[in-house]
């Protein structure tokens, strides 16, 4: 059996000459929704394309229309032997906020517990290039190594895998002064070019607002879901307006809203205060036919276990009603 799939080489412009097919037999399985790099070991070049049209088994050929490393016009031999590196994703979920500061990374690290705890394969794909901090909440600093395949990810004690720009940095609080451009690149090759294990879940952590990087997941990533974090706050109308229509832009569909900092418990007789005052959430999230997922309080036992590296300790109660919608996601 032959399948035709249209690809692009791993760092290859993407221009409208024609661009040599290469005939590839398929040496392991790979199913559908993975990424799949062909490599030619000693040409130094890849092919890198994503496999979201069949479950190929061993024995298929595969027809690749795409160019190797970018050099256009170079002819291999169908004989020749080549690598398949996998990385499978079951979902992938972006946690997304129109503006910073709505603790989105402290619901997306919760996110990332909560699945875990309920035995499923999880990672984190921190996408916010220049403020990355899923590394502090989850304790790590390091990748666990690397192959001619790829990078493999930092793995927590909960075995949560993570990957974020902190861990190749020389000096974690070296700042990473970057163009926009530069910046989606990057993102993009924690797609590519990092190997994530069967992960049943991989959460994106993405910075805030509707900029390069957003642009850049939502057209590179087979992103299943959007969950967006807002607070409640006056303006809140407005930010959270700008995130489902970047969404249907990209005919992303939304899962639903998480009010963080929602309210204050008080430790004495337990009453919920408003810090920020009335939410407003509820009128907006109707006008747009979507669900309030959750309200998260705040809670500085949270924000302690956070900044000690110690989220997969956090009780994940209060997001449960998230968890029940992403695992009713098709």
């Amino acid at each position: 059996m032959a399948f035709r799939i249209s690809g692009f080489g791993a760092g290859a412009q993407e221009k409208k000459e024609m661009v040599p097919t290469y005939e590839v037999d398929v040496r392991t399985i790979v199913p559908r929704k993975s990424l799949v790099q062909v490599r030619f070991p000693g040409k130094g070049m890849a092919l890198t394309y994503f496999n979201d049209l069949f479950d190929l088994k061993v024995g298929d050929r595969v027809y690749v229309d795409g160019k190797l490393e970018g050099q256009l016009g170079h002819v291999v031999d169908v004989s020749y032997n080549f690598k398949i590196k996998i990385s499978e994703y079951k979902k992938v979920i972006a946690v997304v906020s129109g503006k910073g500061g709505v603790g989105k990374s402290t619901v997306t690290s919760m996110l990332a517990v909560a699945m875990a705890k309920k035995g499923k394969r999880v990672g984190v794909l921190d996408a916010d290039i220049t403020g990355p901090s899923a590394p502090t909440a989850f304790g790590v600093s390091e990748c666990q190594g690397a192959s001619e395949d790829g990078l493999y990810p930092a793995l927590t004690k909960g075995g949560i895998q993570v990957m974020s720009i902190n861990l190749l940095l020389d000096d974690p609080a070296d700042p990473v002064v970057w163009r926009g451009p530069v910046i989606a690149g990057a993102v993009k090759q924690f797609w590519t070019d990092v190997i994530w294990e069967d992960v049943d879940y991989l959460f994106v952590d993405m910075p805030p607002g509707t900029g390069d990087v957003p642009l850049t997941v939502f057209q590179s990533l087979p992103v299943d879901g959007i969950v967006i974090v807002t607070s409640p706050q006056d303006l809140v109308s407005m930010i959270v307006s700008k995130a489902v229509k970047m969404a249907n832009m990209m005919h992303i569909p939304v899962v639903g809203f998480v009010e963080n900092y929602s309210y204050l418990e008080c430790p004495d007789c337990g009453k919920k205060i408003n810090v920020f005052g009335e939410s407003h959430l509820d009128e907006i999230a109707a006008a747009f036919g979507l669900p309030v997922l959750a309200r998260l309080p705040i809670d500085p036992k949270v924000a302690q276990s956070y900044d000690s590296g110690k989220m997969e300790e956090v009780d994940t109660t209060c997001i449960s009603g998230v968890i029940s919608h992403l695992e009713q996601l098709d």
